[in-house]
């Protein structure tokens, strides 16, 4: 994974609550056995006429805006468990995701993923909403080490949560595996200890 440490951004608003993964990639979408080109799919069925022409009200298809992050309603990621929504969203290339709360399964899978989930306050939201709308190309900034999200425009900031252990996943651009191989030899120490100890 990428690190994860300061991200200086604009940002894709979609003020629509209950986004649920099934509308972040389609069930259909997920044969594929390995993470690229999800992103293709995202929000497919949002995204995309049946003929496959872009539907030019919906905010990817919006040039006015871009960025690598997402401003989303509330509950973001409900629905079921499937990683693929974190794949789709990190492929498409957003890095982190805003919004005032996120169901417990994606924000796990999120952080698996290499995406960062920021939640705020329902009334900070409504300023970053309020800031894209005004400025479509204004801009963010995460300091993931500080754990505290700016709109630059004003100034404006707010602390967000992380489990300790993930955060230090992020910033180290580590997954779960490779944080186990970068304390290989502690654990190899360690249960030589073990051995020793019981003969």
């Amino acid at each position: 994974m990428e690190k994860f440490q300061t991200l200086h951004s604009s940002a894709v608003p979609l003020p629509i609550e209950e986004v649920d993964t099934d509308q972040i990639i389609p069930a259909r979408f997920l044969k594929a056995t390995t993470r690229e080109g999800f992103g293709d799919n995202l929000f497919r069925d949002w995204r995309y006429q049946n003929d496959d022409t872009p539907k030019a009200d919906f905010v990817l298809n919006n040039s006015a805006y871009d960025g690598q992050i997402m401003v989303a309603g509330r509950n973001f990621g409900c629905g079921s468990s499937r990683e693929h929504a974190a794949w789709a969203l990190y492929d498409y290339g957003f890095r982190a995701v805003v919004s005032s709360f996120f169901a417990d399964i994606f924000r796990g899978n999120a952080l698996n993923n290499g995406l960062l989930p920021v939640q705020v306050s329902e009334e900070f939201l409504h300023d970053i909403f309020s800031t894209i709308e005004q400025d479509p190309q204004a801009t963010f900034t995460i300091n993931l080490e500080n754990q505290q999200f700016t709109i630059d425009a004003t100034g404006q900031s707010t602390d967000f949560e992380i489990d300790a252990y993930k955060k230090q996943c992020l910033l180290n651009g580590q997954d779960d595996i490779d944080f186990l191989l970068s304390i290989k030899d502690k654990i190899e120490t360690y249960e030589q200890q073990r051995q020793d100890a019981a003969v």
